[in-house]
């Protein structure tokens, strides 16, 4: 018992927990299963009471009710690392979409299957679908069953801690039943079009629409802004888990519903793709009916071994999609046209509409990719009159074309760079500046994707940190960030010593990314993160890479003569070329990852092996690239062919099906370790 506890008599502090489960039982009668158990005045008994004796103790227990009222105002959010990445999902515009998404899971169900002839057969995909809600993405973190953590989605990888303000969500559990590990949980923070048309009738600023109201209430540096906002919240993911494992969608739905989660009670499970498309236009019909907002539906294969079987691309997973429903369109007066500079040199139209609400949000810009775009839409001379625009999955609204007949003032295309005045060239559609080491807004944008996560993953690196160098230290290339120094950071504004030191160790840091992310780094045109990987996997090293021919490049996988002349083209540019002999003579390694040497002689060595459970001092990462080093297959799921079975704490079905297959099983840790070599 810590000091402050010692304050409070055991009797005022069982009585304190007593008054905490009780409350923390009507809230989720009321707010998550919306079965009011109690009125207001004995439920304001209840709290009251608990509010007294915390002010007479001096202690709040740390899943008091109480806490949900909001604290003081933050100073800022701190950046959280997912413990497991939160993906994007690929969009289906239409059912043609839809089938085509379901046509590349049937093959990768049966390539895996003609693969993996000694495995159980991924079964025939059966569906779910549930709401794709529209607010904000929240992950939260439980350890031992209570929430330590809530942050934003971010980039997928890191996101924002938002803890003070998710406790305000009386929809979402402080403490749950299940204590056997972490645990991250994925849903989305709303605002139910109730609860915003009784918030507006006396907001001193009314709320545009719910979305907005969602977000920006969790964005929100002071909680009790948050609170008052009463916002509410659907989970429907289990994203990382220590401790428990699934075989299917409804498992693991059930789990939510289990430990007290909030899970929207649309849920449909279908065992065709026909049938899902039926349901799915049925939804788009009685959407409007919502007390929330949505904008479209989830469609996933149930089967979590099919999942991990299909696994990822770099952005979305391969076993869900998400079906958008028919965009919203309206009219609105195109008031005027910007030029933006991107990173490549490319010039792109941004368009400016007068203020419309359009899909839940108020849209000021819309896209307009090139000047071709403008051609085609008839917008030449539009400026001032009514247009159509539409918005469906984009951030940014499209325009559709002109609606008024008559002319309006034209759209002046720039004939010169609108950051630094170098005369433009124009390729096909598109208007480029090809002033590379002179024109700022492609410096910047260079080096803020050469410093990025995917790339060269220098730590708390920005877009302003990147404007800061190159104004005051001379940033203008990639390179110029590996010749920096204490001395050139240390005398920045908002730099002091251990931020400067920290950008140093994470710049040195980056010299040592292997060959691929430097490729993607370097951001050749018409090339991403799958094509830069398969370039550094097919020729080993930077000067192979360098040296390829067109013509070599175009008998590669997915590589067209577009993407193989861009290749070619850009290694042949001398100032690139200066650029990344300048970054190896000052240290940057940019070296393919090496095979492991794989041992033939080991207990291991042929066999396939099976990991389950939580490994408490390896990573199952870490386990498994091992195992394969000393000559094993390590495999997903337990068949009569597999070998072996590692098993960690809270192993589950897999274990119990190795021990009714009499296969071996390894229980002690430090057994493995010494197999493996370590100890």
């Amino acid at each position: 018992m810590d000091n402050q506890t010692a304050m409070a008599t055991p009797e005022q502090l069982t009585r304190m927990q007593e008054l905490a489960a009780e409350i923390s039982a009507h809230n989720y009668s009321y707010y998550t299963l919306d079965r009011p158990a109690i009125n207001d005045a004995d439920y304001d008994k209840l709290y009251d009471e608990l509010v007294a004796l915390e002010a007479a103790t001096g202690v709040v227990l740390p899943d008091s009710p109480t806490q949900r009222v909001g604290g003081e105002l933050l100073k800022g959010f701190e950046p959280h690392r997912h413990r497991a990445r939160l993906w994007s999902l690929d969009k289906a515009q239409d059912t043609e979409d839809l089938l085509a998404w379901n046509q590349r899971v049937l093959k990768a169900i049966n390539d895996y299957n003609a693969k993996h002839p000694e495995d159980e057969p991924l079964p025939q995909p059966s569906y779910v679908i549930e709401l794709k809600f529209d607010g904000l993405t929240l992950n939260l973190t439980y350890e031992n069953g209570q929430l330590i953590q809530a942050s934003t989605r971010g980039n997928g990888t890191v996101g924002e801690g938002i803890l003070a303000q998710v406790k305000t969500i009386r929809s979402v559990p402080l403490a749950i039943p299940f204590k056997d590990g972490i645990i991250e949980v994925q849903g989305e923070g709303i605002m139910n079009l109730s609860v915003l048309e009784r918030y507006n009738q006396t907001a001193a600023e009314p709320l545009k629409n719910a979305r907005n109201a969602a977000a920006g209430a969790l964005r929100n540096l002071n909680p009790r802004v948050t609170a008052e906002r009463k916002l509410n919240a659907f989970f429907y993911n289990v994203g990382h888990a220590e401790g428990i494992s699934f075989t299917n969608h409804r498992e693991m739905q059930q789990f939510l519903k289990d430990n007290l989660f909030k899970v929207n009670p649309y849920a449909a499970y279908f065992d065709t793709i026909e049938e899902v498309q039926e349901e799915l236009l049925g939804i788009a019909e009685k959407r409007q009916g919502f007390d929330f907002l949505i904008d479209g539906a989830v469609v996933k294969l149930t089967d979590m071994r099919t999942r991990e079987a299909l696994g990822y691309t770099d952005k979305f997973p391969r076993w869900a999609v998400a079906f958008k429903f028919e965009a919203e369109e309206t009219a609105t007066v195109l008031e005027s046209v910007s030029w933006e500079v991107g990173r490549t040199g490319k010039i792109t139209p941004v368009a400016r509409v007068e203020a419309v609400e359009l899909a839940g949000v108020t849209v000021q810009n819309c896209t307009l990719n090139n000047i071709g775009d403008i051609e085609r839409k008839n917008l030449k001379y539009a400026l001032g009159t009514l247009v159509s625009i539409r918005r469906s999955n984009d951030v940014i609204p499209e325009i559709l074309g002109k609606i008024d007949e008559e002319p309006g003032q034209e759209i002046v295309y720039p004939t010169v760079c609108p950051a630094c005045g170098t005369e433009l060239e124009q390729r096909g559609a598109h208007l480029f500046c090809n002033n590379k080491l002179g024109c700022r807004p492609q410096i910047i944008g260079r080096i803020t994707h050469f410093a990025s996560r995917d790339a060269m993953d220098v730590e708390a690196f920005s877009v302003m940190t990147a404007e800061q160098l190159y104004a005051d230290c001379d940033v203008h290339d990639p390179a110029d960030l590996y010749a920096l120094g204490y001395d050139d950071l240390i005398k920045l504004d908002r730099f002091g010593d251990k931020k400067a030191r920290k950008l140093l160790d994470a710049i040195e840091k980056s010299k040592d990314r292997d060959l691929a992310a430097f490729l993607f780094a370097l951001g050749i045109p018409n090339t991403g993160k799958a094509t830069t990987k398969m370039l550094a996997d097919h020729y080993g090293s930077l000067d192979a890479v360098m040296s390829a021919t067109a013509e070599e490049l175009v008998g590669l996988q997915d590589v067209g003569a577009i993407v193989a002349d861009s290749i070619v083209n850009y290694f042949a540019d001398p100032i690139i070329a200066a650029s990344i002999i300048r970054m190896r003579e000052l240290g940057v390694k940019a070296e393919a990852e090496q095979p492991a040497v794989v041992r033939q002689d080991s207990i291991f060595s042929g066999k396939t092996v099976v990991l389950t459970g939580t490994l408490s001092k390896l990573s199952r990462d870490e386990a498994a690239k091992k195992l394969e080093a000393f000559g094993a297959k390590v495999t997903g799921s337990v068949s009569k062919k597999t070998d072996f079975v590692i098993a960690g704490e809270s192993a589950g079905s897999k274990l119990t099906k190795a021990r009714d297959l009499g296969i071996t099983v390894i229980e002690d840790e430090d057994e493995l370790l010494r197999l493996l070599g370590e100890v």
